[in-house]
């Protein structure tokens, strides 16, 4: 569209406002109440226009061909002079010292001086969140606070209060900001012109980007939390972290971050942080130099092998390593030491994401790209809670549902989107199969499917077909305790839908036959032809640690190689071979449960573990432990002290994220660059330069002598990655695999040709349902599920040493008031849990968030003891263990 500003003609596009006309013709307008993230609103009448002879605010009024703008001159820009005077007239003075807020930055550009401002002040303040203080003196009511939370975030915590001149933000709920709604994204602070919303540390009345030293060095990275894959900026002043902001421009993010991307940061210094080798020597472990460590490791490696033989040597990669450190372990696994005894911890949360999603399409990660979410009109969301595990994720897709699309939510608890979902199935828990294939039968039965894409493009309707007729919504309701008319309403809104999407999580996978369970919802999207077409977004495992997906790509796995090329395929090995010079296994090794099961009988000699607390994370911790006393020889790698170091032999201390040089993949499949902007504390090394001095002391070279170069040798492995390296990645920034050489397409959405299966087709699985590994009884008749809640993550070694521990500093047993009742417990009361294999301590929490008969508790507090009481059962395919169903009893104190 042609719109003339100050005489002149410039493009912009159908829709847009006067605001962007002005900007796309090279003016500049003050606009202390717009962020270009937030609908427009026009209430601080700073961006006047002359449009068509009317004064009119240059933010919410539309361009027009037919009308010309005017932006320049004397008196318009006397009336913006006038809007911003007025406004800093109601503010005292302090709030342009410094000039370090959006407020003071225009004030100056104008002329304007603290001695405009004139208020008197003592409106208060509120300090009470360890992230986000309130300076209302400093408040213009602008609103773009409130907007931020409510369009952005989804979390409608703040409101503006009070008449006229007095009004100003608040929490809402009339308490303070820490017993607010607030989920300290963070936004709030990014968008106030002011400083009035600030962050503690930071001068009083200072935005967050302008209020950094001079010296500071801004470096861009990926978020090492959850999978999102958020893009930071992370400032320092020599070697030390200040503040961490949202990349505005990231290509998932968007500008938007959660508590522990954008605050949980503390950790790096925290007072117990591992700075130095340890070897336990009589019992205890004391300080060592690296060389006598890194010796002690190497002469105990070289006994196992002599007394065992390679394959009684075993490590544990990490999820949250970088690429390139996996990819380097796994080949330091398989030809130094010549064994495949390598997994990483996938093994208990994605397994059987990978295996499932590879039998019904080919590849082991999500359809689609995230990009396109803004085309979804139903989002069928199973055993997830975005809201509080993968918070960006979580909030983009509320908006969606807030913009129109339907909601369907599936989980046995009313987690956060629960509360906006047009329909909540809350199906027992272990029973995903049985519902999904109730929601097919409907499908099926009402005509609700692609028969073009099914007879062109799929395999194992006819066997589908003969197993979902053992389902129809009575049956499946009687199985899954959804109510009928629900779950045929939910299979409704995904049939009828014009471009579904699937999202889920370890609510699906952490069963016993979690495998069963992702493909049956693969099932749903086939049904639909919603993978690989216009008409769907397919499915997106909702990955939990930072770099789940790329520990496995990089082939951290006992049967895989980087690519998931199966070590038992001489075609696979001989291309790793003719790279890596050497020989590689031919059987598979030994998956995580297997390595303890192995330990235990004395099988497996020398154990590592890398960034995993496993005797607080794995299920029946207490035999995890055994395991670990068993083996003759355990290295640990690690940021801190935890339960896994206490068992330890030799204790490595390991760089965090933010203090290496690497890639992660996130949920979606992308490629993203992590770049180091710390340094790690003490004698700390990244686990690339430990491996690299490990295979040293063997007399092995590995190559590689960077991460670049790690990366590129990687891409050699596997076709999937021919395209991908640091100088790529540098310079067009993330891209999903697979990724071809420059020039070809990097796919966001894979299958648009073919899927990936022998065949070509996406198959249907015809899996029955079948129960969980336990059920309640009258000795153990309540089923606790774990999980996570939005404060901490995983074990919470990080999050456990920040301020997060102020806004969660415990752990809670959520009861529902019924089973509270016939319990006797009382709410905030310590309660003792119980399984056939532990018992734990936590603290009751009386609530509806959880079904008469199901407890709910969270894996941050290692000290509650909850992995003490999760089974061994796991999933049939892949070893998932079964976290979500535990037979359990409970007892006040």
């Amino acid at each position: 569209m042609r719109v003339v500003v100050d005489g002149h003609a410039c493009e912009v596009a159908p829709g847009a406002s006067v605001l962007d006309a002005v900007r796309a013709a090279g003016l500049t307008l003050p606009t202390l109440c717009h962020d270009d993230r937030l609908r427009p609103v026009g209430s601080c009448r700073t961006c006047l226009v002359r449009v068509g002879g009317n004064v009119a605010a240059a933010c919410v009024t539309p361009a027009s061909e037919d009308t010309p703008v005017e932006a320049a001159g004397e008196e318009l820009d006397a009336l913006r002079e006038d809007a911003v005077r007025l406004l800093v007239s109601a503010l005292p003075a302090r709030a342009l010292a410094g000039g370090r807020s959006e407020l003071a930055e225009l004030c100056a550009s104008m002329g304007i001086t603290p001695e405009t401002a004139k208020g008197a002040g003592g409106r208060g303040r509120d300090e009470s969140h360890p992230y986000v203080h309130l300076d209302r003196d400093l408040c213009i009511a602008c609103g773009r606070c409130v907007r931020m939370c409510a369009d952005t975030q989804g979390a409608f915590a703040l409101t503006l209060v009070g008449r006229g001149a007095e009004t100003v933000v608040a929490p809402g709920g009339g308490g303070s900001w820490a017993e607010s709604d607030c989920v300290s994204c963070g936004g709030c602070v990014d968008t106030c012109p002011t400083g009035a919303i600030h962050q503690p540390g930071l001068p009083p009345g200072a935005c967050a980007s302008r209020a950094l030293p001079e010296a500071a060095v801004t470096t861009r990275t990926t978020c090492g939390y959850c999978a999102v894959g958020c893009s930071l900026d992370v400032v320092a002043e020599d070697g030390r972290v200040l503040a961490v902001l949202p990349g505005r421009d990231g290509p998932v993010n968007r500008g938007a971050a959660c508590v522990k991307g954008r605050f949980a940061h503390g950790y790096l210094r925290a007072d117990d942080r591992l700075t130095e080798p340890l070897l336990r020597r009589d019992g205890r472990l004391e300080p060592v130099s690296w060389a006598q460590a890194i010796d002690h490791v190497a002469r105990g490696l070289n006994a196992a092998i002599a007394a065992g033989g390679p394959d009684s040597i075993a490590a544990i990669s990490s999820a949250r390593a970088t690429n390139e450190e996996n990819y380097l372990i796994q080949k330091f696994m398989r030809t130094v030491i010549g064994t495949n005894n390598i997994d990483n911890c996938s093994r208990l949360c994605h397994a059987p994401s990978a295996a499932g999603l590879t039998a019904s399409f080919g590849l082991a990660g999500g359809t689609d790209s995230f990009d396109d979410i803004e085309r979804a009109d139903c989002l069928l969301v199973v055993g997830a809670n975005p809201v509080e595990a993968h918070p960006v994720v979580g909030a983009r897709l509320l908006q969606r549902a807030l913009n129109g699309a339907t909601l369907v939510v599936a989980d046995p608890r009313a987690v956060g989107l629960a509360g906006y979902a047009d329909i909540h199935l809350r199906p027992r828990p272990g029973t995903n199969v049985a519902l999904c294939h109730g929601i097919a039968h409907v499908l099926l039965d009402e005509g609700l499917v692609d028969e073009e894409f099914l007879r062109e493009r799929a395999a194992g309707l006819a066997e589908l077909t003969e197993t979902v007729k053992r389902y129809p919504p009575p049956v499946a309701a009687e199985v899954t305790g959804v109510p009928e008319a629900d779950l045929v309403a939910a299979a409704r809104s995904y049939g009828r839908a014009r471009c579904p999407a699937i999202f889920y999580g370890l609510g699906v996978t952490e069963h016993l036959h979690g495998t069963d369970g992702v493909r049956s919802l693969a099932n749903l999207a086939i049904l639909r032809g919603a993978v690989g077409t216009s008409r769907g977004l397919g499915v997106f495992p909702l990955r939990g640690q930072n770099n789940v997906q790329g520990a496995s790509d990089m082939g951290a796995l006992p049967d895989s190689l980087p690519g998931y090329r199966k070590v038992a395929e001489p075609e696979a090995r001989a291309l790793a071979e003719s790279v890596w010079g050497v020989p590689v296994p031919d059987r598979a090794g030994l998956r995580i449960p297997q390595m303890f099961d192995a330990a235990r009988a004395g099988r497996l000699r020398a154990l590592w573990i890398i960034g995993e607390d496993v005797c607080s994370t794995d299920p029946d911790s207490n035999r995890v432990a055994a395991a670990l006393d068993a083996c003759p020889l355990v290295i640990a790698q690690e940021l801190f002290p935890s339960a896994t170091t206490g068992h330890a032999d030799v204790v490595l201390p390991a760089a965090s994220w933010l203090e290496k040089d690497g890639t992660f993949v996130n949920f979606d499949r992308r490629f993203q660059r992590v770049r180091a902007a710390a340094r790690p504390p003490g004698r700390a090394r990244t686990d690339f330069e430990i491996v690299h001095a490990l295979a040293a002391a063997l007399g092995a070279d590995l190559g590689c002598p960077t991460p670049a170069a790690a990366l590129d040798e990687c891409a050699r492995t596997s076709p999937h990655f021919t395209g991908l390296s640091h100088e790529r990645l540098d310079r067009e920034g993330a891209l999903p695999w697979p990724c071809p050489p420059p020039g070809g397409d990097a796919r966001g959405k894979l299958y648009t040709d073919r899927f990936a299966t022998p065949d070509g087709r996406a198959h249907l699985a015809a899996a029955p349902y079948l129960p969980p590994g336990e059920q309640p009884d009258d000795e153990y008749p309540l089923l606790l599920i774990t999980g996570r809640r939005l404060e901490h993550y995983n074990s919470g070694s990080m999050t456990r040493r920040t301020d997060d521990l102020r806004l969660a500093p415990t752990d809670h047993l959520d009861v529902h008031p019924d089973d509270a009742a016939r319990h006797r417990l009382a709410d905030g009361r310590p309660v003792t849990v119980e399984s056939r294999r532990g018992r734990a301590r936590l603290t009751v929490r009386i609530g509806t968030q959880t079904e008469p008969g199901q407890l709910f508790c969270a894996i941050h507090f290692p000290d509650s003891n909850v992995n003490a009481l999760t089974s061994d059962h796991a999933d049939t395919a892949t070893s998932c263990p079964e976290y979500k169903v535990t037979a359990v009893r409970i007892s006040p104190g």
